[in-house]
This record gives structure tokens, sequence and C-alpha cells, in this order.
């Protein structure tokens, strides 16, 4: 969204946090992972990250935005625990960690909570203040659940200001400045000496269905984003398959279509005439072409239409072949069972239909070619 309305997006991942685990919306401590599996787990986001959001259709059409990808274990790598004790803990209060809401729920719950824990909100916070210093970074955006962490990190910005570690301006590059850029900046710089840091944190909720479930996350597994993990045209079916009650809501959420014209789509659910479906369709396309281009889209359009019922209007190249291999029913018989037999006798045979009677039927309607 920053990227698109021409800001400098930073996009965070967190290689060193997740050695940690983040205590917010957990009853148990996370599970640690080893180094070699957090190494290929940040590698894949980067990734991901760098094909979704450098793709040049989803960058917007406002000149100046700009994306750059940060591993926090860059900076966090080199750093001792007296360091970090003396640097960071000197100037954090127990008081106001002790106040957060996913500390009290730990706290009162039979599991607790560990030390490391604890101090992940530290290190979160001081994410905060390198990309302040070091990248000019005045806002930090993320789910609800780390609301907490983004105020240890203004919390923290403030009192290291206040002490003069931080200076009160983050380093934006001052070379040729015009007489009176240099007076507006000194006199924010006079205005942060008096107030602290303008730094801004921005959250929003959990992506909820319309029964409460979390978005992404059905008895079937975790929708992925990479299509290794999950294929364009089971990621396209899953947003199809979105009930009447949410879709519109997604739309507005998911995808960067109009205001006005998602709110025609609403009125048109509601009037005779209107093709069921409809806005599914519309939101499956935005998204899966957002996540997977506009190839991976027509990928998943062409699986679709095939794997349709009576469907002989598409022919499936091998690629796409392969990719729905997995999210269609299949089985594997020897040449034998194949080679000169009939087509009711392989599908019998296969047993994905009960009889030859039943797939000379299947033949006959159409259904199998």
């Amino acid at each position: 969204m920053a990227q698109r309305c021409g800001h400098t997006a930073v996009a965070l991942l967190g290689g060193a946090t997740a050695r940690v685990g983040d205590p917010s919306g957990k009853s148990v401590e996370r599970p640690v992972m080893d180094e070699e599996t957090i190494a290929r787990n940040s590698r894949g986001i980067y990734k991901i990250l760098q094909d979704i959001l450098s793709r040049p259709e989803n960058q917007g059409s406002v000149a100046g935005g700009s994306l750059e990808l940060v591993n926090n274990y860059d900076w966090w790598k080199g750093v001792s625990l007296l360091e970090f004790l003396r640097d960071v803990g000197k100037h954090a209060r127990v008081g106001a960690m002790m106040a957060k809401e996913s500390v009290k729920k730990r706290l009162a719950s039979e599991e607790g909570i560990s030390y490391t824990e604890f101090t992940y909100q530290l290190l979160q916070g001081y994410d905060f203040v390198h990309l302040y210093k070091e990248k000019g970074i005045t806002v930090q955006m993320a789910a609800a659940t780390s609301g907490g962490n983004i105020t240890a990190g203004t919390d923290l910005l403030r009192r290291l200001q206040a002490a003069g570690i931080v200076p009160s301006k983050a380093s934006t590059g001052g070379e040729g400045q015009q007489e009176g850029q240099q007076e507006e900046q000194q006199e924010e710089e006079q205005q942060e000496q008096e107030q602290g840091p303008s730094v801004f944190g921005l959250t929003w909720p959990l992506l909820l269905r319309s029964d409460g479930s979390k978005f992404g996350k059905s008895e079937g597994g975790a929708i992925w984003l990479s299509a290794a993990m999950l294929s364009p045209y089971k990621f396209y079916q899953y947003l199809f398959a979105t009930p009447d009650a949410d879709v519109i809501k997604f739309l507005r959420m998911l995808t960067f279509l109009p205001v006005a014209e998602i709110d025609q789509w609403e009125a048109a659910m509601c009037q005779l005439g209107y093709e069921p479906n409809a806005a599914q369709k519309l939101l499956a396309q935005e998204v899966t072409r957002f996540v997977h281009g506009e190839e991976g889209l027509q990928e998943a359009l062409r699986a679709t239409q095939a794997l349709a019922p009576g469907s002989t209007a598409t022919r499936l190249d091998p690629a796409t072949l392969e990719a729905i291999a997995a999210d269609a029913p299949s089985t594997s018989l020897p040449w034998a069972a194949v080679i000169g037999r009939s087509v009711a006798d392989v599908a019998a045979a296969s047993r994905l239909v009960g009889s030859k009677g039943a797939a000379r039927r299947l033949v006959q309607q159409g259904g199998c070619t």
C-alpha cells in the first residue's frame, strides 16, 4: 500500500526474532526452530516478497514508490548479551513491559512466560529504533497482535533520543538542501528534542470470516503464497469458494479495486439477474493475479476450465497438468492395464468410477473423453 502511494516501503524479515518467538497471541511458548530451518524460511519469505512486491503491475501508478527488503538478523547477529543489556535493556522499563497484554495473559496462565519470550518486545522494539536511525523510517505497520511490540519501539526510541543516544532527526540525507528546507528541519529537530521523535504505529485486525474463523487457516491447512506449496489453481479455487457473506469484505480488504466499484458489486448481488459467484470470480482473479502474476492467473483459469465437468474446450500443456496433478483425482496403472483397452475399461480399472457400466454412461454423457 505504501509503495503504491509513492512511499519507500521497507519489508522487515525476522531472521533474528524468529530465534526467540513472539508470545503475542500464543498460550504456550513457540517451538524453537534450528538454524538451518530459520535460514531456509528467511530465504523463502524473501523470495516471495520480492517476487510479489517487485512486479511492475503491483507497484501502482504513483511515481517515487520503492521497495527494500531487510533482515533483522543482519544487525542483531553481532550483538553480545552485555551490549544488549547496556544499549537496550538499560533504557527499558519492566513496569511497561509487564503491562503488555501478551505478557499479562501469559503470566496469568499455567504455562507462564520465559525470560526469552519476555524480552522479545525489546528486540522488535529496537528494530524500529534501528530502521529510524539508518533509513528514516517513522511508521511501522503490522497485525494488531504486534501492537504492543510497536509501542515498545516508540517508547524505547523516545528514551534513547532523550538520552542523546539516538539523533533527534532520522537520517534522510541532507546535502544540497535549500536554506528554507534547512530551517524547517532545524525547527523539526527542536520540536523532537522537546517532545520526542515523531514516530507512529499502524495495526490492523486479523481477517475473519463471517463465522468467526480466521481467513487462510482452514481445516485443510494454511493458504500458502508460494506456488511450490500451493498451486495457482488451488489458490484460485480457495478464493472462488468464498461465501457470499464474506466476498464483498474480502474485495475491500484484499484487492486494490476502487471502493465505488466494489459498492456496485455489493448492490448487484441483491438484484435479479446477478450471475451466481460472479463476485467470487472477480476476487479470485484479482488476488491470484497479485500473488502469482498474470501467467499464474492464466494457468489457474486454464485448469479451472479444463476440470469443469464435460469440458472439452481446453487442452492443458504439461506444465499446467503438473501443477494440478495433486489437486485433481488421479491414479497410476501399469502399461498392460491401459494399452489396447477401452476408455471404459481403463476408467473402471482405475476405480475412479464404480463399474464398467458407470464408465460407459459417463463416456456417453460427455463426462469422460
